[in-house]
């Protein structure tokens, strides 16, 4: 899925053309609309009759409160609409293809390390990530019995459109690749391997977990 619009729906195809895949199953999708929602996964069902795993990587807040300093004075509304797209949408997402998951199936999510500390500048999208991995676990408990293993992937930093919004992006870069204990820092691919394994049986006694693929920056204690 993508976000409404031709623009994001371009930049989506050129993604997926670019691994070799040709004709794919694409719809637009508000994850902030609950009839959108339905009808997304309803179109999943009738298209395919049932799903196998589910990736949510969706996230969004005001990028004006995405710089340090910014956090005490955060706007209700700002606050709210950060849980809802960013946390929130995970267990709508759940509860919609579970259903679908007849033979049990994986879920993951994306979330990053200033979920677990606070990271300057992150600010309202760190305690959005932190319910996102809180929302992993209780999700993993309820499904586990419908042999539907849930979990979260934190990555490191990597060079995307909602990256580039958090203030002193570079510096977080800079800092990772000195302080990583491999010394540098992560790609994408990386991030999709572990995915990957996650959503396969590779990974089938693995659920409930937060999983760090960040060249082990979150071990190192300065």
């Amino acid at each position: 899925t993508h976000l409404p619009g031709e623009k994001m729906q371009r930049r989506v195809l050129k993604a997926i053309e670019a691994l070799g895949i040709q004709q794919p199953w694409l719809e637009p999708m508000d994850a902030g609309s609950d009839a959108d929602l339905d009808r997304v996964f309803a179109k999943i069902g009738a298209d395919f009759g049932s799903l196998d795993f589910l990736v949510h990587s969706i996230a969004f807040a005001d990028k004006d409160w995405l710089r340090e300093g910014a956090f005490t004075a955060t706007p209700r509304m700002v606050f709210t609409q950060a849980m809802d797209i960013s946390a929130y949408t995970f267990a709508a997402m759940a509860n919609r293809a579970a259903p679908l998951m007849t033979k049990g199936g994986s879920m993951i999510a994306m979330s990053y390390y200033g979920a677990e500390k606070a990271v300057p500048g992150y600010n309202v999208m760190g305690v959005a990530k932190a319910a996102l991995e809180a929302t992993g676990r209780y999700l993993a408990l309820e499904l586990g019995s419908k042999a539907i293993r849930v979990n979260v992937i934190s990555g490191g930093p990597l060079r995307t459109m909602s990256a580039m919004a958090v203030g002193g992006f570079q510096e977080i870069l800079g800092w990772m690749e000195k302080k990583a204990p491999l010394r540098r820092n992560i790609t994408g691919g990386e991030v999709g391997d572990t995915a990957v394994w996650l959503l396969s049986d590779l990974g089938s006694g693995v659920t409930g977990q937060t999983i760090y693929v960040d060249a082990g920056y979150s071990i190192v204690g300065l």
